[in-house]
């Protein structure tokens, strides 16, 4: 039993990775849809939960959102292919425009702040992030690695660096230089105690196989290697086990009375990846004979290449995920920590997958904030049904309506706005029965006035196909390289290993 104080400065904190953080549609924007964020939101006014803010430019290091709805607002609800050098043209000074704002101090560095925030998310970090990466570290790559400009180079080259540093030390302070996640929580701790706890990490000790398309395992001292020195995609289970312990034991000294930290779920979920079969005609039952990339469409998929994953790999990604969250299950048993079961309500409401009949994958808030905002009352049928689903949006080209998707955003790999608070909403009820107590309900009418991926998709998320063509196969040559640069360059940041930089380089 942890020793209770009587009252706690801070409600709650998170640290950990982009789940915690919230960055969705490719970038980090509104930390405050955040999912602790929206928990925060539950505890009531006067509870303070303060998040970085990366408002600047849409996001960090891009917001596809933001970038197809303006290239509707200046070309229309449809691209020609005879507007292909107008739009590329916008679409390089607008990633140019972004690109200089992040990679130049002057515009955004040095906040006016002392006090760690209470979300301490970043995203990209894998579990051993938290207490190897500093402010100091990720300043020291900035300077040694300048950024790149050219038309190959179209991203912030090191975003997740310059997140990192504006997230553990906004201040630029020299005296918390070397404050990592962990240092922060102890310095919140000291600094009038932490009551509850998030620690959602773990995701990018194997997402890395998913953006890169790669399996490749851990090796020997694997959990002192920074991420710019790791050459590997995927934790052995062995080493997963470690690394968690690790961290649990840095966590536990700290006696915070409500630690939570949630299961993980199945990579072959998100579309980020799209299946395809060698026989396109076949029935899909279960996993499919290969994952490749969203925007590779099945006509055009070729094995010999384009990138993909088997599917024997796809399985043991999956298989791998069950060790994984067997041994967060076992580990927050020994420490006294509240396991948060987010996977299994992943596959719940995954569209290709059995659902698991124990759980209602829909909360009733969401189901009643959908039939009451008049942008999402179709996504209710007469039935009860909710048509939100784990695939990528689609937009009716006739409605301009969502008919499919809304969970993930536009990089297929985070969730969206609404995903999110379905993420909160899991969280608030194990919270629950661990005597945590809330004042409100999770507001989905504040989630949903602010979710316009679903409420005001931009027009030409209807021509999703052509779209995702225009970027990956662009019919000249430099215009292909900025449009396939604009999505790989994305995935690269997650899943981009140290040979493969060297390479580049």
């Amino acid at each position: 039993m942890r020793k209770r104080k009587s009252s706690y400065k801070h409600k709650l904190v998170a640290i950990g990775d982009s789940m915690a953080q919230g960055f969705k549609n490719g970038g980090v924007y509104r930390t405050d849809l955040s999912f602790p964020a929206l928990l925060a939101r539950s505890f009531g006014h006067n509870t303070r939960f303060d998040s970085p803010s990366f408002a600047a430019q849409a996001g960090i290091p891009i917001n596809i959102e933001m970038l197809v709805r303006g290239l509707s607002e200046e070309f229309g609800d449809s691209i020609n292919w005879n507007q292909y050098l107008p739009v590329t043209k916008s679409l390089y000074s607008t990633l140019r425009r972004i690109k200089n704002y992040w990679e130049d101090e002057s515009n955004h560095l040095h906040k006016m702040r002392q006090i760690p925030y209470h979300n301490q998310g970043v995203w990209g970090f894998a579990a051993n992030d938290s207490w190897l990466m500093t402010s100091r570290k990720c300043r020291e790559y900035l300077y040694e690695n300048k950024p790149r400009y050219s038309i190959f180079s179209v991203l912030p080259d090191h975003a997740m660096y310059i997140t990192g540093r504006l997230v553990l030390n906004p201040g630029f302070n020299s005296k918390y230089e070397n404050c990592s996640q962990i240092g922060n929580l102890k310095r919140l701790n000291d600094d009038g105690g932490v009551e509850n706890l998030i620690v959602c990490t773990g995701h990018n000790n194997i997402a890395g196989a998913l953006s890169s398309l790669k399996v490749i395992f851990t090796d020997y001292g694997f959990m002192d290697k920074h991420r710019y020195e790791r050459d590997f995609t995927v934790y052995r289970p062995e080493h997963f086990e470690l690394e968690m312990r690790h961290l649990y034991e840095k966590i536990a000294p700290l006696n915070i009375p409500n630690v939570f930290v949630p299961t993980l779920p199945y990579m072959t979920i998100p579309p980020v990846t799209r299946g395809v079969n060698e026989n396109r005609e076949k029935q899909h039952t279960g996993y499919f004979d290969y994952y490749t990339r969203f925007w590779i469409w099945d006509d055009d998929f070729n094995p010999d290449k384009h990138p993909h994953l088997t599917k024997k790999e796809a399985i043991l990604l999956d298989q791998l995920i069950d060790r994984y969250n067997m041994i967060i299950r076992n580990l927050a048993e020994e420490f006294g920590f509240h396991v948060v079961p987010v996977g299994k309500h992943v596959s719940a409401v995954a569209r290709r997958r059995m659902g698991v009949n124990s759980i209602k994958p829909f909360p009733d808030g969401l189901i009643s904030a959908l039939k009451k905002n008049p942008s999402t009352t179709h996504l209710v049928e007469q039935n009860g049904n909710v048509r939100l689903s784990t695939d990528f949006i689609r937009v009716d080209e006739n409605t301009r309506k969502v008919y499919q998707g809304g969970i993930f955003s536009l990089d297929g790999l985070h969730p969206s706005t609404i995903g999110y608070g379905m993420i909160a909403d899991v969280y608030k009820n194990v919270m629950t029965e661990a005597g945590v107590q809330f004042d409100l309900p999770i507001d989905w009418d504040f989630i949903l006035n602010n979710e316009t991926l679903v409420t005001d998709p931009p027009y030409l998320l209807a021509e999703l196909r052509l779209l995702l063509r225009f970027l990956s196969l662009g019919r000249q040559e430099r215009i292909t390289k900025i449009g396939q640069n604009i999505l790989q360059q994305l995935l690269d940041m997650f899943g981009r290993t140290r040979s493969e930089e060297i390479e580049q380089d």
